[in-house]
C-alpha cells in the first residue's frame, strides 16, 4: 500500500513541476533579456555590477503591484495575497516607493 501513495505523490509532483518549469524557462528569457539591457547602460566606467539588486528591486515592485490590484490595494490582504506580514508588506512598500494609491 504505501508503494502505491507514494507512487501517487511522486507523479503529482512531476505533474505540477511542469508548469512551474514552463514559467521558470519564459522567466530566464526575459530575465536575459533584461540583464542585457540593464549591463549596457553606464558610463563606461568599470565598477561593481548592482544587477542582482536592481533586477530583485524590479520583480518586487511588480509583485506588490499587482497583489494591490488584486486585494482592491488594502494591503492587509495584499500582504497575505504574498504571504508576509503586513507591516513588512507596509515597510517595503515604503521602501520600493510604492503609494497605497498608486493604481498605475
Amino acid at each position: 500500500m504505501k508503494r502505491k501513495k507514494t507512487k501517487a505523490v511522486a507523479v503529482d509532483q512531476s505533474v505540477q513541476a511542469k508548469p512551474y518549469s514552463f514559467i521558470e524557462e519564459t522567466m530566464e528569457k526575459k530575465l536575459e533579456d533584461i540583464s542585457t539591457v540593464l549591463c549596457s547602460v553606464g558610463d563606461g566606467k568599470k565598477r561593481k555590477s548592482r544587477l542582482h539588486e536592481e533586477v530583485l528591486i524590479m520583480v518586487e515592485r511588480c509583485l506588490f503591484k499587482i497583489a494591490l490590484k488584486r486585494n482592491g490595494h488594502v494591503k492587509s490582504a495584499a500582504a497575505n495575497y504574498l504571504g508576509i506580514n503586513r507591516n513588512t508588506f507596509q515597510k517595503k512598500m515604503a521602501k520600493l516607493g510604492i503609494s497605497r494609491e498608486s493604481k498605475s
